[in-house]
């Protein structure tokens, strides 16, 4: 199922992110038939994804950064309140990430996970361009074009085997004549698969247009973002003809969406700062080479230069944030210093009307803790960082990323006893969080409780999908001295769990093995931007192909960002 996904996602380039305002007169979703739901069900699909991402979060691509992931998601999460009955009647949790890429793309993946590229994170100017593309992917899973998709495909499996049919019976006549008969049977089947592919990017154009509107924002920034998209696939687009490409020409999409802007009012919305901050980590992260680093440097210097106090104070953050990476954390904190003070900064006199000015509190005070988390050596900072992230916690207590910090400042303080109360506290209210678990871990580790620290680890392996080593850390629990009476009966009781989880797990794996022995990949042409934009790809060609068993240390998990890699996820 996971590489049958693979082959369907709905990875849409970001150049077909068009949608369409109706503020007031929105019509309700369309009910998909029966056909879909015996094709993949709501909580298949979800499933489904929740596989795929399993993969995904343990490839040194995939950009675990808390500020990151908490303003695309808080962001992401906007638009979908804003189109009633967008979580479908599986009611999904939608989810918003970040992958390293250097090209403008994004896409879907079912069951509402949903990605965008950092090079296009980078290339949006404003929120409503970065809108108009989490609105067009939010589009794709309220209308599950990924279950419609298996089902056009179901379907489309029926035209090969006619013309099969056919064929030995033209082959009577000739062997020319029984190979053309073939032939235009599997090209018939292919036009099918493209014109669904165009069919579900403007449908999911028209949803995302008007997920924009809903939410307050400006329509015309869709425009804006497509000639982009138009510029950077304009040798690829050129060279394909448009009747091979799953997805309509980027300039016929213009024109629609230009077309449906006429009819709307204008729109203004202030940009947060939440937004340029965001950037500026992403940027960083982007490329961590020394010449990564270097033109990241570069910009935020012009940065600082313009007269915009959000991009000034964008150019002093990512500076902060660089001096960070790279180990001086005493320019770290003056560059934060700046920019909170440029943020403060009381508008010019005379300037009247202004928009009250966002402070991005949550994003400076994480940093804040980061800096001091990064002098290990220094325990009067050390702990300084856990009284600020006492604090951080009690005001924004939903912010998962300064829930991590409140834990790992702790454990870096040595307040051992108080870690392991609070964070057995955070593995009860959020157990489908591996970090939560391995900070867990790496408590009980200090404090000397082998048999408990193996038991964390084991459910932060099976969050990440390694059940097997899983089994190996339950293993050496109930070796571990210290394993009392209890802890026996708790390992015991999980080792059964987990045991018939591995049963269902191989089982699967020998049934998907079959399928595959007898299926071909579907043709999926994707459009893309960048040096290698002529050649059409798959979604996931690129992503690492780990085995989901794989015995990394947690602690070691890409919290760091210490990624050096410009590999890419598709």
């Amino acid at each position: 199922m996971r590489l049958t996904a693979a082959a369907l996602l709905v990875a849409m380039p970001v150049a077909m992110a068009q949608n369409a305002l109706a503020p007031a007169k929105i019509p309700n979703l369309p009910s998909l038939g029966d056909t879909e739901r015996q094709d993949l069900s709501p909580l298949m699909e979800r499933k489904l994804g929740e596989e795929i991402m399993r993969d995904i979060r343990r490839d040194k691509d995939f950009l675990d950064d808390g500020p990151i992931l908490e303003y695309m998601n808080n962001f992401g999460n906007a638009l979908v309140a804003a189109r009633p009955g967008a979580r479908g009647e599986a009611n999904f949790d939608y989810y918003f990430f970040v992958v390293r890429d250097p090209q403008l793309n994004a896409f879907a993946l079912p069951g509402g996970f949903i990605a965008v590229h950092s090079a296009l994170l980078l290339a949006a100017n404003n929120e409503s361009e970065l809108a108009s593309v989490l609105g067009h992917e939010i589009g794709h899973v309220v209308q599950r074009h990924i279950a419609r998709s298996i089902g056009q495909q179901k379907q489309d499996a029926l035209i090969p085997l006619a013309a099969m049919i056919l064929a030995a019976l033209a082959s009577r006549a000739g062997g020319d004549a029984a190979m053309g008969v073939f032939l235009g049977g599997q090209g018939l089947a292919i036009q099918r698969q493209l014109n669904f592919g165009r069919d579900a990017e403007r449908e999911a154009d028209r949803i995302g247009f008007q997920i924009m509107g809903e939410a307050g924002f400006d329509t015309s920034g869709m425009v804006a973002f497509f000639q982009q998209m138009q510029n950077s696939t304009r040798n690829y687009s050129d060279l394909v003809p448009a009747w091979l490409l799953t997805h309509p020409l980027t300039t016929e999409r213009i024109a629609d969406i230009q077309a449906r802007i006429r009819e709307q009012p204008y729109k203004q919305r202030q940009d947060s700062l939440d937004f340029y901050l965001v950037r500026s980590r992403a940027r960083v992260l982007q490329d961590q080479t020394s010449n990564g680093y270097a033109e990241a440097k570069q910009f935020f210097q012009t940065q600082m230069g313009q007269d915009n106090w959000q991009l000034k104070a964008a150019g002093q953050y990512g500076m902060a944030f660089l001096s960070m990476k790279q180990g001086d954390t005493a320019s770290a904190q003056t560059w934060l210093d700046k920019a909170r003070d440029t943020v403060n900064k009381p508008p010019m006199a005379g300037v009247f009307g202004a928009a009250p000015r966002t402070k991005a509190e949550s994003i400076f005070v994480a940093t804040s803790i980061e800096i001091k988390l990064a002098q290990p050596d220094n325990k009067a900072v050390l702990a300084k960082a856990a009284e600020e992230a006492e604090a951080a916690h009690q005001k924004f207590p939903l912010s998962r990323g300064i829930a991590h910090q409140y834990g790992e400042a702790m454990i870096a303080a040595g307040k051992l006893e108080e870690a392991a109360v609070y964070l057995r506290d955070q593995v009860q209210l959020y157990r489908e969080d591996p970090d939560s678990y391995d900070l867990l871990a790496q408590t009980y580790s200090k404090q000397g409780k082998l048999a408990l620290q193996h038991i964390a680890l084991a459910e932060s392996y099976v969050l990440q999908g390694g059940t097997l080593s899983a089994l190996d850390q339950l293993n050496y629990a109930r070796k571990a001295p210290d394993a009392s009476f209890y802890d026996q009966a708790v390992i015991d009781a999980r080792e059964r769990e987990l045991q018939a989880k591995r049963r269902e797990e191989m089982g699967d794996k020998a049934k998907k093995d079959m399928r595959e022995a007898d299926s071909r990949p579907a043709f999926k042409a994707e459009m893309k931007s960048g040096a290698d934009a002529r050649q059409p790809s798959y979604p996931f060609d690129r992503l690492r192909q780990q085995n989901s068993d794989a015995t990394t240390d947690p602690f070691d998990r890409s919290r760091s960002q210490d990624i050096t890699s410009g590999r890419t996820v598709r």
